[in-house]
């Protein structure tokens, strides 16, 4: 390593010379640095839009599907009846009556302070036969035992005060066929609740009732795609009814042009030309980072066509989805609503083709293998490297040509240092010399 030795001898800033002969040098490779910088600038851009592109492709994908628009919603006229709907469901109307609630069966064992029996003995509904031995006459023994076994039920020790305990056996499941006979034991049982099903009647008080019963409080497929949960008995009949969820059709169109728009918004953005003056007054102009930019703006036509173009022959606008002025998408819920009334198929079908067309150009653009954006990314990413790579060999070389220039400037120090050590010792000669006179 040469170290500089900073004007010794001839008094240069030899050190500061070198760093601005070294800013000279070191002009392409600033350069270099600044088109990393605008690169990686770029990257970050095309990541954030190719994020949005690839949710409005998923979105669109989900609305594509045959089933995303066939969607219904449950009402019903009392809140002690709820009801959903699922895959399938239809529209529908329909009265009923709730009977019964489902109970769980529950047996209380009388007080006891030991248990005095041996073994005690479940019987399931179905005829499943479990005999429970304690492992002493232990109540809490006897609760493990019951416990463990899988008879069906649960045992729980309850105290009752001066008559010591009670113990109580509850069924594990709710509905008729989970109840449980309890034999094989000297102390009284008494069912304080009976195993039952839920149960509601159709068309009650006329010649076509009927009744249906559910182990649970749920009733499944009364209704094509509804389930229905009762938490009250009723006396005056419960309407629920299934209708056709527009609200939500609505919805999924008014997010596809909401995401659309999102997209363009960014794109404007960023393709915008702005315009400063600086203290001194002088204006410069500044092109956004995607202004004049092919793939954006092919990517930005593709999607915008897609939204935009007619279906089978009519245009999205009859149906509140139009383009505007500037560029971007409108949608009009109350156009929207009113067409889906008057014609819900075609409207519906409408959506389903929109929402394929810009899933498909939004997945040509953003696809994490061939997408438009994912390829301009990669290309963008192996230019930083590249450029990384120039800048390293930079690094080295000037690295070379600072230790050079450092050389160069000791050794000129070196030579100065010795042409005036060799001056002055001229000089003492000269002076030593002896003097001669004339008479």
């Amino acid at each position: 390593m040469v170290t500089a030795i900073d004007g010794l001898v001839s008094g240069l800033d030899t050190t500061s010379l070198i760093n601005s002969l070294m800013q000279v040098e070191a002009v392409p490779q600033t350069q270099l640095k600044a088109k990393v910088s605008s690169a990686q600038t770029m990257i970050s851009a095309l990541q954030g839009l190719n994020t949005q592109v690839a949710a409005l492709a998923d979105l669109a994908t989900k609305a594509a599907k045959p089933a995303a628009l066939d969607v219904y919603s449950a009402t019903s006229s009392s809140t002690g009846v709820t009801v959903a709907t699922s895959a399938g469901a239809a529209a529908g109307q329909l009265d009923l009556v709730v009977s019964k609630l489902a109970q769980t069966q529950v047996t209380v064992s009388g007080p006891v302070t030991v248990w005095p029996d041996t073994n005690l003995t479940f019987t399931k509904a179905d005829g499943t036969v479990t005999t429970v031995t304690g492992a002493s006459t232990s109540l809490d023994d006897m609760v493990s035992a019951v416990n463990a076994a899988g008879a069906g039920v649960t045992a729980t020790k309850v105290a009752v005060g001066v008559d010591g305990f009670r113990l109580q056996f509850t069924a594990t499941a709710p509905g008729a066929a989970a109840g449980v006979t309890i034999s094989g034991t000297t102390v009284p049982m008494t069912q304080t609740k009976a195993a039952q099903d839920a149960e509601v009647t159709l068309w009650a008080g006329t010649p076509a009732e009927q009744k249906i019963t559910s182990a649970t409080n749920t009733f499944a497929g009364i209704l094509p795609g509804m389930t229905l949960t009762v938490s009250a008995v009723s006396v005056d009949p419960v309407s629920v009814t299934v209708a056709r969820d527009d609200a939500r059709i609505s919805t999924t169109a008014s997010e596809i042009v909401t995401s659309l728009n999102g997209i363009f918004a960014v794109i404007t953005n960023r393709s915008a030309v702005s315009t400063t003056t600086n203290s001194s007054g002088v204006t410069s102009t500044t092109a956004g980072i995607f202004s004049g930019d092919s793939t954006i703006r092919d990517t930005r036509q593709r999607i915008l066509s897609a939204a935009s173009m007619p279906v089978n022959g009519r245009s999205p606008s009859e149906y509140g989805i139009s383009i505007t002025r500037s560029g971007t998408m409108e949608f009009d819920a109350a156009k929207f609503a009113a067409a889906l009334a008057k014609d819900p198929s075609t409207v519906k079908a409408a959506v389903t083709e929109i929402a394929s067309r810009v899933a498909a150009a939004a997945t040509t653009a953003s696809d994490k293998y061939d997408g438009q954006l994912t390829q301009k990314i990669t290309g963008q990413q192996s230019t930083v490297r590249n450029l990384g790579d120039r800048i390293a060999d930079w690094d080295r070389s000037l690295a070379t040509r600072r230790a050079t220039l450092q050389s160069t400037y000791t050794a000129l120090e070196t030579q100065l240092a010795a042409l005036k050590a060799q001056s002055s010792w001229l000089s003492a000669q000269v002076a030593g010399l002896p003097t001669s006179s004339t008479g």
